[in-house]
C-alpha cells in the first residue's frame, strides 16, 4: 500500500507540481518561500497519505497544506526577523478565512500569471529564460545549466538575481491587463521562441538539436495557449511545431547536418505537420496576423511539399514580403533573398545578401556568410564562395555546422 501511495506522490508531483507551486507563489509572494513549501508539501503527502487516504483533490490538499507549511516556516523566521511578523500574522489570518481551497480557474490563471511575472520585462533576457525554465519548466539549475553551457553556479546566481529583482521591485504576480496584453504577450513568446531555438539549433556545442530544451518551449507554447489562445501564441506554437517536426531528417545517422533540400520527407513527423497546421489557419483566419504566424505559414508551405523541387517558392516570396512589412529585421531579409533566389535564380538572392552585408546589418551572421558562399558557388564565383565559407566558419561555434562549411571549403579545393 505505501509504495502504491509512493507511486501515487510521484505522479502527482511529475503531473501538478508547476501548478502547485504557481498557485503557493500568489499565495506567499515569495518564490523560494513557496518552492520550500511545495517540498514540505510532497514530504507531508509521502508521510499522511499512506495512513489518511489518498484525498479526491490531491492538488487542493497540496496547495492547502504548503500554504500552512509556509506560514509556520514564516512564524518561525519571525522570532529572528520582525518584519516577517506582520507577514506571517497576514496569511495565517487568509488561512483561517479560506481553509478549503477550491480548484477552478483560478489556478490556471496562476500559471499564466507565474509566466508573465518570470517573463516580465524589468528582467533580462538571460533571467527571464532561466527563471522561466526554473519555475514554470520545473527544470533543475544543473540542467538550464548544461543547455546553455553555462556553469552552473554562474546560472544560479542569474535566478537569485532575478527572484530579488522581482521582490525588491515589487513586480506584480499578476496577468497584464487588456491594454498591456499585446506588449506582454510579445514578451513571452519571445523568451519562449528563444528557448526553442537553443534547442532546434543549438548556438553551440557538439550536436546540432536539443530535444530537451525544443520538448520545453513546445510545452511552454502549448500551455500559452490553452490559457490564453491568442492567434500569435497559436502561431508560434504552430511554427515551433512545423520546425519539430523536420528535426530527425536535420541530421545524418552519423550526426552530420542534412540540408532542407537534401532531408528525407518520409521521416518528417506527420502528426506534428498536421497539428501546426491546423493552428496556422486558427490562426490566420483571425485576421490578426503577426510574425510567428506569418513564418509558421512559411514552414507549413514548406511541409506541404512532397519534395524540394515541388516547393512553391511564389508562395514563399509572397509570405515573406508580407513578413517583411510587419517585421522588417535584418534576418527576414536574408531569408527572403534566399527564397528570391530559389525562384527567380541564386543571382537575384546574391544581389540582396550583398546589399545587405554592405549595410554592416549581420557582417556578424555566419549564415548570411553562409548563404552567400552557397548562392556564389552556384553562380561559378569560386573565389567569392570561399571567402565566404571561411568567413561563415570562422564565425560558427556549432560543431555539425563547422563540419558542414568545412566539407564545403574542400569541394572548392581548399583545405582547412
Amino acid at each position: 500500500m505505501a509504495e502504491q501511495v509512493r507511486h501515487m506522490v510521484d505522479a502527482v508531483y511529475r503531473s501538478d507540481s508547476r501548478r502547485v507551486l504557481a498557485t503557493l507563489i500568489r499565495l506567499v509572494g515569495d518564490f523560494d518561500l513557496a518552492e520550500e513549501a511545495l517540498h514540505d508539501a510532497f514530504a507531508a503527502a509521502v508521510e499522511r497519505w499512506p495512513s489518511d487516504g489518498v484525498p479526491g483533490s490531491p492538488r487542493a490538499w497540496l496547495v492547502s497544506t504548503g500554504r500552512f507549511k509556509a506560514i509556520d516556516a514564516m512564524r518561525r523566521r519571525a522570532r529572528f526577523d520582525a518584519s516577517v511578523g506582520e507577514l506571517a500574522r497576514r496569511f495565517d489570518a487568509a488561512a483561517n478565512d479560506a481553509t478549503e481551497l477550491e480548484e477552478g480557474d483560478g489556478v490556471e490563471d496562476d500559471r499564466l500569471r507565474l509566466i508573465f511575472t518570470c517573463c516580465h520585462p524589468a528582467l533580462a533576457p538571460d533571467a527571464q529564460i532561466a527563471l522561466t525554465l526554473r519555475e514554470v519548466c520545473g527544470l533543475t539549475t544543473e540542467e538550464i545549466a548544461h543547455a546553455f553551457l553555462t556553469p552552473a553556479p554562474t546560472l544560479a546566481q542569474r535566478i537569485v538575481r532575478a527572484k530579488a529583482k522581482i521582490r525588491d521591485a515589487r513586480i506584480p504576480y499578476v496577468v497584464p491587463t487588456h491594454a498591456a496584453l499585446p506588449e506582454r504577450l510579445d514578451q513571452v513568446l519571445r523568451v519562449i521562441y528563444l528557448v526553442f531555438n537553443e534547442g532546434y539549433a543549438a548556438s553551440s556545442g557538439a550536436s546540432l538539436t536539443r530535444h530537451d530544451l525544443s520538448g520545453e518551449a513546445i510545452r511552454l507554447g502549448r500551455l500559452l495557449v490553452e490559457l490564453l489562445p491568442e492567434p500569435e501564441a497559436m502561431g508560434l506554437l504552430a511554427l515551433m511545431l512545423l520546425h519539430e517536426s523536420r528535426r530527425v531528417a536535420r541530421t545524418s545517422p552519423t550526426g552530420e547536418l542534412v540540408l532542407l533540400a537534401d532531408q528525407d520527407r518520409s521521416l518528417w513527423d506527420r502528426d506534428q505537420i498536421a497539428e501546426g497546421t491546423a493552428l496556422v489557419e486558427r490562426a490566420l483566419s483571425s485576421r490578426r496576423i503577426g510574425p510567428y504566424t506569418l513564418q509558421a505559414a512559411i514552414a507549413a508551405v514548406h511541409a506541404e511539399a512532397a519534395s524540394a523541387e515541388a516547393t512553391d517558392w511564389v508562395q514563399i516570396v509572397g509570405l515573406y514580403d508580407v513578413l517583411e512589412r510587419v517585421d522588417p529585421t535584418p534576418v527576414v531579409e536574408l531569408n527572403r533573398a534566399v527564397a528570391v533566389a530559389m525562384r527567380d535564380g541564386p543571382a537575384a538572392g546574391l544581389a540582396i545578401i550583398d546589399a545587405l552585408l554592405a549595410r554592416g546589418d549581420l557582417d556578424d551572421y555566419h549564415l548570411a556568410h553562409s548563404a552567400r558562399a552557397d548562392l556564389c558557388r552556384r553562380v561559378g564565383r569560386t573565389a567569392d564562395a570561399r571567402r565566404s565559407y571561411q568567413r561563415a566558419l570562422d564565425l560558427t561555434r556549432q560543431e555539425p555546422e563547422r563540419r558542414f562549411l568545412e566539407r564545403r571549403l574542400h569541394e572548392l579545393g581548399l583545405n582547412v
